[in-house]
This record gives structure tokens, C-alpha cells and sequence, in this order.
């Protein structure tokens, strides 16, 4: 009685540009510059690290045990801690490679 009905202006509907979607735009693309782009990057590092493993070489695994890979196999290596004392480790596992003789110079 009191209310009066809103009629819709006839031809008065909204308009969706590209500016109503430029921030969502922006968005998707700094999340990939600043998140997946970089950890892709380190993903491919690490998969190459891994896959030159040998016999040899001075590694540091995740868990943060030093040592030196005694034996390669097709998913895990094994690692030399001390004389005579080796685990089998996956090769995920593998942190990084240290330069020749660094076991040596921390010893």
C-alpha cells in the first residue's frame, strides 16, 4: 500500500567488460609468476640433481645426514655416513651435492 513496485528501466542492463575481470587477471597471473613458476623451476633442478647421481659423490640428505653414495640403484642409493655404517635412502631424499672434500674439511 505504501510501497510502490520498482519497475526495471527498460534497456538498462549491465554491461560485463573485460575491466570487471582485469583483477581477477592480475591475480592469476602474480600467483604464477611468484608460486608456481618458481617451485616448477626447483621441481626440474631437483629431478636433474637426482638423476646425475653417482658413485661418489658427497651428499646431504633431507634428514641432514652427511656422506658419500656407495651404491646407486634405480629408486635409492646408499649412503656412507662412517667406515662401514651405509643406509639406503630414496633418491627424493637427497638434498644436495656437496663439492668434493667437503666431508673431509668438516671431519
Amino acid at each position: 500500500m505504501f510501497i510502490s513496485n520498482a519497475y526495471a528501466e527498460a534497456g538498462a542492463a549491465p554491461q560485463a567488460g573485460i575491466m570487471d575481470f582485469l583483477p581477477l587477471i592480475a591475480l592469476v597471473a602474480v600467483f604464477y609468476f611468484l608460486v608456481l613458476r618458481p617451485q616448477s623451476k626447483r621441481a626440474k633442478e631437483h629431478k636433474a640433481l637426482v638423476s646425475a647421481l653417482q658413485r661418489g659423490d658427497e651428499v646431504v640428505t633431507l634428514g641432514g645426514e652427511v656422506g658419500s653414495i656407495a651404491k646407486v640403484y634405480e629408486e635409492y642409493v646408499s649412503v656412507e655416513l662412517a667406515e662401514n655404517v651405509e643406509v639406503t635412502v630414496q633418491k627424493s631424499a637427497i638434498q644436495t651435492v656437496l663439492p668434493k672434500g667437503t666431508i673431509k674439511a668438516i671431519k
